[in-house]
């Protein structure tokens, strides 16, 4: 199986894709907007990335593509749409990172609250300063919002309890008891979190719903002078109102990710929000830290291996959630060649569309029973000729499905 990695990836992930039999093709370097041509060139089973942006012209490109695997929890950056239309599955790889993201942001906590780069830069240019940086809030018995309390928001959770915090949480799957169970205050809507908190940490998927969640009415509900840390997506941040939020109520903020940033490792790239005082960023790394990118490398190879034994993807993302069926047609039959094609053929002439199929074995593989999820009831005419149209059907049923 052909295995084409188009990212920065960890040794120990192309080795062990190598020793369960890839021919693994390294690329790292390659342009987002040279991906196609380079999946062309090599016609791999399965694509690798990172950060790369994989849109619908590289999904098309390679004929013998199956399977994307995202190396990471995040999966914006993948044209997912195209992929469920050409038939590729795509994969990721949640809560491998989320040690590591969570770190970052109780870094950027800290860096808000004792405006660490401001002093490190006075100190490059000779200045001191310290009757303005003894000015510091300090955390302890202050309450931090989350919003998102998936894997990483529970880790930010815990990591700020132990600095004696006080943790208030929205989350879409929430609810009161879970919070209790947590030992953290329950909020029903993003815009209570912001409202309760001295500062708020964002840990929601990069999605159409979480586009500018934090906008003009979510800034303005924060305290005045209080902390937003985002390490999710720039989408969910309207960054024109955090910088008048900066400029005009004292909003600090630590930025990990931004609208429109690069793609690849190293480019240039400029934001007006990196001339605000009291706005901090890093470069979208949340992620990269050496433990992090060994799990995930050791999850790639989980899948592979799965989907190499299987066919079966683990974490895939565009697996339909609930088919179009609307009976089940379940047939036994002697284990004997023909049978199968015998079915499909009278329900193709049936026009009744197959959805979903599962053809289990009884010991001694002399008998099968096999299970298809239609779209349609068979006609009593077409379930006749499935019965009675080959010597080696046993029996028919069809079952309607709630």
């Amino acid at each position: 199986m052909r295995v084409l990695v188009a990212d920065k990836f960890e040794t120990v992930g192309v080795d062990g894709l190598k020793d369960l039999g890839c021919e693994v093709v390294l690329r790292p370097d390659v342009k987002a907007e040279e991906l196609a041509e380079t999946i062309r060139e090599v016609n791999p089973k399965l694509l690798v990335v990172r950060s790369k942006k994989v849109n619908a012209a590289a999904l098309a490109a390679g004929p013998g593509l199956s399977l994307v695997i995202r190396a990471g929890a995040g999966i914006d950056t993948i044209d997912v749409a195209a992929a469920s239309r050409l038939g590729v599955f795509v994969s990721n790889c949640p809560g491998k990172n989320s040690i590591a993201v969570a770190e970052l942001i109780l870094g950027l906590l800290l860096s808000l609250d004792r405006r660490i780069p401001d002093q490190v830069a006075d100190l490059r240019k000779g200045e001191w300063r310290k009757a303005e940086y003894s000015k510091a809030r300090g955390l302890h018995g202050r309450t931090i919002g989350i919003v998102g309390l998936g894997q990483i928001g529970r880790e930010v959770a815990r990591r700020a309890q132990s600095f004696g915090m006080k943790v208030v949480a929205w989350s879409r799957n929430l609810t009161d008891e879970e919070a209790d169970r947590l030992g953290i205050g329950y909020c029903e809507t993003p815009l209570e979190v912001a409202r309760l908190s001295d500062a708020v940490s964002i840990n929601v998927a990069g999605t159409a719903e979480t586009r500018h969640l934090v906008n003009g009415d979510f800034l303005a509900a924060m305290k005045p002078g209080a902390y937003l840390i985002n390490t999710s997506r720039g989408s969910v941040v309207d960054e024109a109102a955090l910088e008048r939020a900066a400029r005009e109520r004292g909003i600090r903020a630590g930025l990990d990710v931004y609208q429109n940033e690069p793609g690849g490792g190293s480019a240039e790239f400029r934001t007006g929000l990196a001339e605000v005082p009291g706005i901090y960023g890093t470069h979208h790394v949340g992620a990269s830290t050496e433990q992090a990118q060994v799990a995930i490398a050791h999850e790639v190879i989980r899948i592979v291996d799965a989907f190499m034994r299987t066919g079966a993807a683990p974490h895939c993302v565009n697996r339909l959630a609930r088919s179009a069926a609307t009976h089940v047609l379940s047939v036994r039959h002697q284990n004997r060649p023909g049978v199968l094609a015998h079915l499909f053929r009278v329900l193709h002439e049936d026009s009744v569309n197959v959805e979903e199929v599962e053809n289990i074995g009884y010991h001694g593989a002399q008998a099968a029973a096999a299970r298809v999820h239609v779209a349609s009831r068979p006609s009593d005419a077409a379930l006749a000729e499935i019965r009675n149209g080959n010597p080696h059907v046993i029996s028919v049923d069809v079952t309607p499905l709630d």
